[in-house]
């Protein structure tokens, strides 16, 4: 063979993971109680990163279970990076040994359990309850997130088997789209009838229903159990209704054959330029954005001096473009592709965070403004606006692109890759919020990082491919 020749296979065999997704027989498998069923996962899980993860029970441990905003921002920064790191630690090599055995379902059931169990766990954050009470809080948030992190790994590892690859972008853009309907409600009905403002009102102007005491804040601590619960009553039609992988022949090497075919997939990445451009994309991408969630309500609570009714008004504000962002974007990738949506999102994001890093009560857009302006208010519910939107479209369509990425044999070790690419440095923007935070004493500017990261992100992304867009017929 010709040293062209040589090349030339060279080439087609990087470029091997991208066609064997794009191939994939075209047939829909899955009836519409199954699609649902799967859907109902994102219905299930939002509200964790809704309720917990930004806009009420964040905002409340910096408020209320830390000893002040700062050290509460460079806490909770810490405990989301050591979480972080476990996942990045642990996700691929689960992923890879579910791929041995076959079905995925098992491992969804069994982090779960930890989910419910550490969204639960955080009713027993109470305020001032000193260092004992801060630990206590961080560690059932690690469970909390672990549990529900290492769930959608294996819940997004089903997507391929389900409608054909021309579907995937709408599919994955309206379960998103679903999630963040049902991050709406939960949200609302917790600033309706639990949670308070300085006052001891709720968004009602009422007193707390259901018991709740508003001098404990037992309202914000309750959105950890309603999270468990309701995770715990819609995540069961995933259960009853969506077909699991097919269970592989038993023996005694699967796990062995698993961890082997991870480390032969993780030494051939330089040779798969388009997956390793995407995972090192997405790792920085998804990192920003978490970090964004992680501390927009806490931002807000410490820098623009809110209660928590105001970061839920904002919440439901950044809930209702993200419901229309993940539809739209859907729409967006199956007609342009989801390289389009992610490009476009990733641009808009970090327009925004920098907006807000330069928005505190006394200036917005680098402006000065006299005390009491209501435009940094106004400022901040527009960004958030705009990040609900394109944070929404971006995660649906992240899902698609990594499919274009991965063998069809092999997609809970894809997803697992993926969920390490979004965790192997997740640890880093919580980590420098933290440190620049405390190291400054100033919250504004501990954000900082995630432009810088948006900006890392789009460089790798020219080199990464998708399917084209015409290629998506009808049938897949």
């Amino acid at each position: 063979m010709s040293d062209n020749n040589i090349g030339r296979e060279k080439v087609r065999a990087a470029q091997a993971p991208v066609r064997h997704a794009v191939d994939e027989p075209t047939e829909a498998k899955v009836g519409k109680k199954g699609i649902w069923g799967w859907m109902l996962f994102d219905w299930a899980a939002q509200p964790f990163h809704t309720l917990i993860i930004t806009f009420i029970f964040a905002p409340y441990f910096a408020a209320s279970v830390a000893p002040d905003g700062v050290t509460g921002q460079a806490y909770w920064g810490y405990a989301a990076a050591i979480g972080g790191i476990l996942i990045a630690a642990l996700s691929p090599v689960l992923g890879s040994i579910a791929d041995a055995s076959g079905p995925r379902k098992p491992w969804i059931f069994g982090f779960s359990l930890l989910a419910i169990a550490g969204s639960i766990g955080l009713w027993w954050a109470e305020p001032n309850a000193g260092s004992s009470g801060v630990l206590f809080a961080l560690v059932a948030f690690i469970i909390t997130m672990i549990g529900f992190e290492f769930a959608a790994v294996f819940n997004n590892a089903m997507m391929p088997s389900l409608v054909p690859r021309a579907q995937l972008g709408r599919l994955s853009g309206n379960a998103w789209a679903l999630g963040y309907i049902a991050g709406l409600l939960t949200l609302i009905v917790v600033l309706l009838t639990m949670a308070t403002n300085s006052e001891g009102k709720t968004l009602l102007g009422i007193e707390p229903l259901f018991g709740i005491d508003a001098s404990a804040k037992e309202g914000e601590r309750a959105s950890g159990p309603l999270t468990g619960l309701w995770y715990l009553v819609f995540v069961i039609p995933l259960f009853l209704f969506t077909p699991d992988a097919e269970k592989k022949e038993k023996s005694k090497g699967a796990v062995k054959a698993g961890l082997q075919g991870l480390w032969n997939t993780i030494k051939s990445l330089p040779q798969t330029p388009s997956l390793f451009a995407y995972l090192g994309s997405s790792m920085i991408y998804r990192d920003a954005l978490n970090g964004l969630y992680t501390f927009g309500g806490i931002y807000a609570v410490g820098v623009l001096k809110w209660d928590i009714v105001q970061v839920g008004i904002f919440g439901i504000l950044a809930n209702l473009t993200g419901v229309a962002g993940a539809f739209l974007g859907g729409r967006a990738d199956a007609a342009k592709g989801p390289k389009f949506v992610v490009v476009t999102s990733v641009i808009v994001l970090m327009i925004s965070s920098l907006i807000i890093v330069t928005t505190s009560p006394t200036s917005a857009l680098f402006m000065q403004l006299e005390s009491g302006s209501n435009l940094p208010t106004i400022v901040f519910y527009i960004c958030g606006g705009f990040i609900g939107a394109a944070g929404g479209a971006l995660q649906a369509a992240s899902r698609t692109l990594m499919v274009d990425q991965a063998h069809p044999d092999r997609m809970a070790e894809a997803f697992g890759l993926y969920a390490l690419s979004g965790r192997a440095t997740s640890f880093i923007a919580p980590l420098m919020i933290g440190i620049i935070t405390t190291a400054t004493g100033s919250q504004q500017l501990g954000v900082a990082p995630v432009v810088v990261l948006f900006f890392l992100a789009l460089l790798l992304l020219p080199l990464v491919k998708q399917k084209k867009p015409g290629e998506l017929s009808a049938d897949g």
